[in-house]
């Protein structure tokens, strides 16, 4: 008798498990849906042969990328999902896994391996214009990335890692990436003209990092790039800062919106007209804070100068100088002294003894887009004073 009551208790348990089971499964679909939102605000989508649901793992089967400039969609393979939990209407997936690339086509071929995504969180509601409305993902990972054509390798990364930080008071979020090993053959080029050009720099073989680092407080809408560099080796390192604001989330969702409109209308003259029309509008929402532009050479600059000046029939140091003579003239035609000056002193002390080269744009307050635009049409020679422009050498 007590058999027979463990026995049907077992079996009661059973099946009230698998009935909880099936009323706590994650609904793959859904989850796809909801990837599809964020990814269709910029005319993009994902699809998949078929959706596994195993736990807290969820699978995309034979996924493929589109977007709606896009001849073919882009086959993915299998996209695993771990850990994947509801999360107020949306979703966070603890780590997501990519299948390696290994895409053919018309002689080119790209392969990629290790491609992961950790912490990510799917939203509910991609249009609330919020930090929640977001895609996130506290870390990604590329591990190497090679193109090659009919063959020859002629570009590779030997990674790329990108980390996002949600502030605590919800107020933005902070950004950093860094792609490590890029590599470039451009000895293969086929043109004759652009072959010397090549060989006379030493640019063969390009081999060097590209970085970033930022933030974005959502409030104002201020985007802050304190890092853009692109530093190789035997060039130089050529790094690009700037800090605008007004870019909100509904700033975006107005972009993403004016960019649906241009890509549906099947008139592409008419669609252009309006879509510039609605970037003069969105511009009127925009504020500059400040730009500058740092070049440090690493030789590439000798090279340059040598190789001009041999189509010139001179040496690199008689065109450096001839250069030197004609910017005060070329600058004269601003007619505006101070910059004038300021810019012949630098270009002066860099072609005697090239090391850096900076241009900087630092207002005393932030000034409107539409300011600077109306600035550049009206009265360009007033542009140097409407955003701060500075302009050294060497320091």
């Amino acid at each position: 008798m007590t058999f027979y009551r463990t026995t049907r208790l077992m079996l009661c348990s059973a099946v009230i498990l698998s009935f909880a089971n099936s009323a706590f499964a994650l609904d793959g679909n859904d989850l796809l849906k909801k990837i599809n939102d964020i990814y269709g605000q910029q005319g993009a989508s994902i699809a998949a042969g078929g959706i596994d649901v195993d736990g807290s793992t969820v699978t995309l089967k034979g996924a493929s990328f589109k977007t709606a400039d896009m001849g073919e969609a882009i086959p993915l393979g299998d996209i695993t999902m771990d850990g994947v939990e509801e999360s107020n209407g949306g979703y966070t997936i603890e780590e997501i896994d990519f299948a390696d690339v290994d895409f053919n086509k018309d002689g080119a071929a790209v392969s990629a391996s290790d491609l992961k995504l950790s912490g990510v969180e799917i939203p509910a509601d991609a249009t609330k214009g919020d930090l929640a409305s977001l895609l996130y993902y506290k870390s990604a990972h590329a591990g190497e990335i090679s193109v090659t054509k009919d063959g020859a390798e002629v570009f590779s990364i030997a990674g790329a890692d990108a980390t996002m930080n949600k502030r605590g008071d919800k107020s933005g979020l902070d950004f950093d990436a860094k792609i490590n090993g890029v590599k470039a053959d451009l000895s293969k080029v086929d043109d004759q003209k652009s072959k010397e050009a090549i060989e006379a720099l030493k640019l063969q073989q390009i081999d060097g990092t590209i970085a970033m680092k930022g933030s974005w407080e959502i409030g104002p809408g201020t985007i802050d790039i304190t890092e853009y560099s692109f530093d190789f080796k035997d060039i130089g390192k050529l790094n690009l800062a700037f800090s605008i604001s007004g870019y909100t989330p509904a700033f975006a969702k107005s972009l993403q919106d004016a960019l649906k409109t241009v890509r549906s209308n099947p008139n592409q003259q008419e669609a252009q007209q309006s879509a510039g029309l609605a970037m003069l509008g969105l511009l009127q929402q925009l504020t500059f804070n400040s730009a500058a532009i740092r070049f440090d050479d690493a030789s590439i600059t000798a090279r340059a100068l040598d190789f001009a000046g041999k189509q010139q029939g001179v040496t690199g140091k008689q065109l450096a100088d001839t250069l030197k003579a004609m910017t005060p003239i070329m600058m004269a035609q601003l007619n505006i002294p101070e910059l004038q000056n300021a810019v012949s002193t630098a270009v002066n002390t860099y072609l005697d003894n090239p090391k850096s080269l900076t241009v900087t744009a630092a207002p005393g307050k932030p000034v409107p887009v539409p300011m600077i635009i109306g600035a550049a049409m009206g009265a360009p020679q007033t542009i140097p004073q409407v955003i701060g422009l500075k302009v050294s050498s060497n320091d």
